[in-house]
């Protein structure tokens, strides 16, 4: 089933490109998951060194280290709607940390193994986790109650996102598929099979909420919602395993792949208008150059990725630049 033929697409339109303009170190181990703060002045980063720590966006300084959890940390999400950040990763566990006293103050047992990603639904008091038991869970943020188990994927759950509505649920699997969910009745409503790999990586559009795009070895998707209509494949192959994939609001996708590649796109007419290549630190071996997770800022304006030669690295678009 394939797409519109790509000459029919827009034409690409320019952008600036953008440039690293500080690295941060800190983490004693590769750097696999981050968030933003709704109130952009904070970010924060989890690591396999199995802490998180806070960050200042404006100066790049540590403000705080948060220590609990006995495995590589994976997946963090701050809710925008209280003073709450969660975080999961390989010990099994989901936490709640209440960031006014910075200690866990609710935890989620049930994933029978790591946890890879999570998200915090816009509109609802619920959390979502997703993990290796190939079990995407619901649950009450407040009462911690389990409240649905989505069965059907045969393999890792690596990515999820929410909406507030219908399909709310979105997954990514290792077993190359995408599934939406039924928050209310807890089925599968349908599945998306145009993947041949795992979907590590998936990101809806800020402002346009009726696209998204996902990413696999094979390719990087676009998508209609609600019904998940295939629109055409991005025009350019990354030739890597695509870890990771954000948005802005300007429809830049910015992809980091396990060698350190960082591909930015045009949203509208899936042109790669940039590939940069980083590289690990001194000291780290070639195979630490992998982009683990990265984000834009609630502005969109700056971009973090974080890598497994243990850093943080920021950028920004280069606004002296000409096509």
């Amino acid at each position: 089933m394939e797409g519109p033929d790509p000459s029919r697409l827009p034409r690409p339109v320019w952008h600036h490109p953008w440039k690293m303009y500080r690295v941060i170190s800190g983490h004693l181990g590769s750097v696999g998951a981050i968030a933003f703060d709704p109130s952009n002045e904070w970010f924060c980063t989890g690591s396999a060194d199995r802490t998180i720590k806070i960050w200042d966006v404006a100066t790049g300084k540590l403000q705080l280290t948060l220590t609990g959890h006995t495995g590589q940390i994976r997946g963090l999400a701050i809710s925008s709607k209280h003073t709450y950040m969660f975080s999961a990763g390989d010990d099994k566990e989901v936490k709640c940390w209440d960031l006014t006293q910075n200690k866990v103050i609710r935890s989620y047992p049930g994933h029978l193994s790591s946890v890879y990603c999570l998200a915090t639904h816009p509109t609802l008091d619920v959390l979502l986790t997703g993990g290796r038991d190939s079990v995407c869970r619901i649950w009450d943020i407040r009462t911690q109650t389990h409240v649905h188990a989505f069965l059907g994927h045969h393999s890792t759950v690596c990515s999820v996102f929410t909406r507030p509505t219908d399909p709310q649920v979105v997954t990514g699997s290792h077993d190359a598929t995408i599934k939406f969910w039924d928050l209310r009745g807890g089925k599968a409503m349908s599945t998306l099979t145009h993947h041949k790999k795992s979907v590590r990586a998936m990101a809806l559009h800020p402002k346009d909420q009726y696209c998204f795009t996902s990413a696999s070895v094979d390719n990087i998707k676009k998508f209609s919602l609600p019904r998940g209509k295939f629109l055409h494949n991005m025009l350019a192959r990354q030739n890597t395993i695509v870890n990771t994939m954000a948005v802005n609001g300007e429809g830049i996708i910015a992809t980091g792949g396990d060698n350190g590649s960082l591909w930015f796109w045009d949203w509208e007419s899936g042109h790669s208008f940039q590939q940069s290549q980083t590289t690990a630190q001194p000291g780290s071996l070639d195979s630490e150059a992998g982009m683990c997770a990265l984000s834009y800022d609630v502005t969109g304006t700056r971009l973090v990725t974080c890598g497994a030669d243990k850093t943080i690295k920021m950028w920004k678009q280069d606004e002296n630049a000409t096509p």
